[in-house]
């Protein structure tokens, strides 16, 4: 907690107006406007509905292929299955673990109709090839920032740079609301239909502003708001997210210099961040020689008390990434990172000395195994 978080929801409560939309939502939809310079930003639910809502927008039918890696959280894929739609999973790239924009040229095909960027732990992606390759193309990119806030390409902010983005507020996330996303709009054309469609397909909003004498059912649509309550929480971490960026990356940065001279021994590999990439902090994360190491290497940690884990099961191994969803390629990347990677504790607020025996624990794993 940042401090204020109880000052604020004690204040939501008196003001008796806990549901969607309230002080608090609109305060969150502000703060992101102006730091992450969209158009418009809707506080969601959770990053899911935003991506949801995003395949509502571009009018996501039954058939169209929408280009995303395999290495990513299920609700990337869903949101698109859930209108029909058909993930063509497209390989990562070997140093950030992002989508291989070089790939995704021969993945469009007559039925393709958006590509959905994952900025994997906070690093973005090669914006500007997606966005050209998008424009060449007449496709939509929906930006799946669910891990990049507060991260930038270029200078510009995750979020702002496709037609779409979600970000996520979960609490394994930088800034946190338990559960909690936004929608981030950067073409006007959108601004209009997705209040609509966040407000169950009804434009109360515009009602509430006193634009029409009473709201009616518009299109399609669901209850895709969060409460005063998540609403409010939220706000206390937005105030103090440039002091959580700072902390987090500190911590980071910890990791990355004490870690090094096991990458050089040819134990581990370190993250790699592009020039033209600002990361978040949001994620610390080696890669080991194989899967067998990475499991006895998760079980030593754990047996010293560190928790750590490995990421993704990539979709395209899943039953239902089976079932709904294409594979360009072989995903060899995919499958290699996926098996080798292991995530290190990392939060606000973590210790030097907690940091510390995590880098002397990983060292004595190596001495004694490698």
């Amino acid at each position: 907690m940042t401090g204020n978080e109880i000052e604020y929801l004690r204040d939501a409560h008196s003001n008796r107006s806990l549901a969607g939309d309230g002080p608090y939502t609109k305060k969150c939809n502000q703060w992101i406007e102006k730091k992450i310079n969209c158009k418009s930003a809707l506080l969601t639910h959770s990053c899911t509905a935003a991506l949801e809502m995003s395949a509502l927008l571009i009018d996501i039918n039954p058939g169209d292929e929408v280009i995303m890696p395999s290495y990513t959280f299920v609700s990337t894929a869903n949101a698109f299955v859930l209108r029909g739609g058909v993930p063509v999973f497209v390989d990562i790239r070997y140093d950030t673990l992002n989508l291989n924009e070089t790939l995704i040229e021969e993945a469009i095909s007559e039925k393709t109709k958006a590509i959905v960027p994952v900025h994997y732990a906070g690093v973005s992606c090669e914006m500007d090839r997606i966005m050209n390759i998008a424009k060449e193309r007449n496709l939509y990119v929906i930006e799946d920032a669910a891990q990049g806030t507060l991260a930038s390409y270029k200078g510009r902010p995750l979020g702002s740079i496709g037609d779409l983005a979600a970000y996520s507020f979960h609490e394994t996330k930088n800034l946190i609301s338990g559960e909690g996303g936004a929608l981030l709009i950067n073409d006007e054309k959108f601004v209009s239909r997705a209040e609509i469609i966040r407000e169950k397909g009804t434009d109360r909003s515009s009602f509430h502003r006193g634009e029409v004498d009473k709201y009616t059912w518009q299109d399609v649509g669901s209850s895709f708001l969060p409460s005063e309550i998540i609403a409010s929480f939220l706000y206390a971490q937005l105030e103090c997210a440039e002091e959580i960026t700072r902390d987090r990356k500190k911590s980071w940065d910890f990791y990355h210099k004490n870690l090094k001279l096991l990458e050089e021994r040819g134990n581990l590999r370190l993250p790699i961040i592009p020039q033209d990439c600002e990361h978040n902090g949001h994620m610390y994360y080696i890669l080991v020689s194989n899967a067998d190491l990475r499991d006895r290497l998760i079980q030593y940690l754990k047996d010293k008390e560190i928790y750590s884990v490995f990421h993704y099961i990539p979709l395209h191994s899943s039953p239902a990434g089976k079932k709904y969803c294409k594979m360009h390629g072989n995903l060899e990347t995919t499958n290699r990172s996926s098996e080798s990677l292991v995530r290190l504790p990392l939060w606000k607020g973590i210790t030097l000395e907690m940091q510390t025996k995590v880098v002397d624990c990983v060292d004595s794993f190596f001495k004694k195994y490698a």
